[in-house]
């Protein structure tokens, strides 16, 4: 069989046309493949600047609890954290003094605290950090007593965290804590229930504790357990039901807490923790309208608070981290609900 050969002008533009649509198409067959792998590999890759699981667990530990991490020697960081709680409760009135229901009414009374604290941190040594914590409260109260709002500056705090033992990679790291917590706040030995809403705890308190974390990546295992103690306030002149307040001890307290972080990718991480705090009997000394001494004893208390934590970082030294609280006991508070910002760091 013969093949007959196309005329000059018809070989031409079927030559052209085989480059415009062959030789592209050729191309694309032989680079399709290569680009879709390298955008995959660019898609899954950290990029520069991106935090690794172990730095977001050690962040997330930071945000749930100060303690758990200390700044290299002369370093300064700033810190703003944002916290609202809510307690509520109804009281039962009654009076059952002559065998029947003379007298009853529910009161409901609640509260409303929001609390701007800012905190510095200061490393003294790579294994040594001071700490100052200023909190500026607003609370506004609705109750039988008195409704409104007070504003002023909470307890002021100083404290210290210490890195006895080296940190080392897959071994548990263990820091010591103490600090001191100022009376600055409005006390509530002092202020009129009638008048105002106390925003300190009226007592100096010292604090001792041990914290303990683990990073099992992408999990991080942290527990803490601590102890307190508040001096005496006294020279105290509230007047109470007819009789004067004149002193308050407080009693010894003792907390605990555990918990867990997850990093969920480079960027988001979560938290759950619980703790628990136990304060013993405060003794209370009042002087009648006759100048007779009496004593009187509250009842322990304890306060359980489950929370949960989410941290997402803007940036490689900007992690923004909410917690979500939820009380437990009846002497903690309803809900809580916190916001934590990094200012400064240098």
């Amino acid at each position: 069989m013969k093949i007959r050969s196309l005329p000059a002008p018809l070989l031409c533009l079927t030559l052209a046309l085989s480059s415009l649509f062959v030789q592209p198409l050729a191309r694309a067959q032989q680079t399709s493949t290569p680009a879709t792998s390298d955008a995959v590999r660019d898609a899954l890759a950290k990029k520069e600047g991106d935090a690794d699981n172990t730095t977001l667990l050690k962040e997330t530990l930071t945000a749930v609890d100060k303690q758990y991490s200390l700044i290299r020697k002369g370093q300064i960081q700033l810190n703003y954290e944002l916290n609202y709680a809510y307690i509520g409760q109804d009281k039962i009135n009654t009076d059952l003094s002559s065998g029947l229901a003379t007298l009853f009414s529910i009161e409901n009374s609640s509260s409303h605290t929001v609390t701007n604290t800012l905190m510095m941190d200061y490393g003294v040594r790579n294994n040594l950090t001071a700490n100052v914590v200023m909190p500026f409260i607003s609370r506004y109260a609705d109750n039988a007593g008195y409704s409104g709002v007070s504003h002023t500056l909470g307890d002021l705090g100083l404290n210290v965290r210490w890195q006895p033992l080296e940190v080392k990679r897959d071994e548990p790291t263990f820091t010591v804590t103490g600090g001191v917590r100022l009376a600055t706040g409005e006390s509530p030995f002092k202020v009129d229930s009638q008048k105002g809403l106390a925003t300190g705890s009226g007592t100096n308190n010292f604090s001792l504790g041990a914290n303990v974390t683990r990073i099992v990546d992408p999990v991080a295992l942290f527990g803490s357990v601590n102890v307190g103690y508040g001096l005496k306030a006294k020279h105290l002149h509230q007047q109470l039901s007819g009789a004067t307040l004149r002193e308050v001890k407080p009693g010894a307290s003792f907390g605990f807490g555990l918990g867990f972080a997850y990093a969920l990718s480079y960027k988001i991480t979560t938290s759950f923790s619980f703790q628990e705090s136990i304060s013993a009997r405060s003794t209370l000394s009042f002087e009648n309208a006759a100048g007779t001494l009496a004593t009187a004893q509250t009842q322990t208390q304890s306060a359980g608070i489950l929370s949960i934590g989410l941290g997402y970082r803007f940036t490689p030294k900007t992690t923004v981290n909410v917690t979500v609280g939820a009380g437990l006991t009846a002497s903690a508070p309803n809900l809580s609900l916190t916001m934590s910002v990094p200012l400064l760091l240098k």
